[in-house]
């Protein structure tokens, strides 16, 4: 069966969302490992927690788990390669993991994601639903696309609020 064509409407809310997603990894170019995991603001959160975070809480989640079905969209489930659920909190990367591998799993869900996305008409309603949030819902991928694009701008502008703190560079310098 052939692919369904990207509509141009998909393809610049793939654009934006991927505008976001680059600003996310490009804001943390040029940090070490120690900064990538020191906590900068009150609240405690780490460069590498908040990625965490956007590949387990977002991507993976709205994409393959909510759209596509393919992970539980439920929290309580082990979090092991079989269910792709994300850890309790996956703001938390613990001291044996490797900053790369977090980038990695990001820039992995984002692929993921992405092919969900290419392949998905926009107006295709979520496979699975949270029974944690009955009383709302997206009716389609784009509203999932629209929150997530939002949530990835929103965490860019925490990334880039925190690597000023760390050494000055604001992501237009850096790009």
């Amino acid at each position: 069966m052939a692919q369904p064509t990207m509509t141009r409407e998909a393809e610049v809310l793939l654009a934006s969302l991927n505008h976001q997603r680059d600003h996310v990894l490009g804001i943390l170019v040029g940090l070490s490992d120690e900064a990538l995991r020191r906590p900068v603001l009150p609240s405690g959160w780490t460069c590498l927690g908040l990625v965490q975070h956007l590949a387990l809480d977002v991507e993976r989640f709205w994409f393959r788990a909510v759209f596509a079905g393919q992970v539980s969209a439920e929290p309580g489930d082990p979090d092991d390669a079989a269910t792709g659920n994300a850890p309790a909190d996956a703001w938390q990367v613990g001291p044996d993991v490797p900053a790369e591998d977090v980038l990695n799993l990001y820039r992995q869900e984002i692929e993921l994601a992405n092919a969900i996305i290419t392949t998905t008409p926009l107006d295709r309603p979520p496979a699975q639903w949270p029974e944690r949030w009955p009383n709302w819902r997206f009716e389609d991928l784009r509203q999932a696309i629209l929150h997530v694009i939002t949530e990835s701008a929103v965490h860019a502008g925490h990334l880039d609020a925190v690597r000023e703190l760390i050494d000055g560079r604001t992501w237009l310098v850096l790009n």
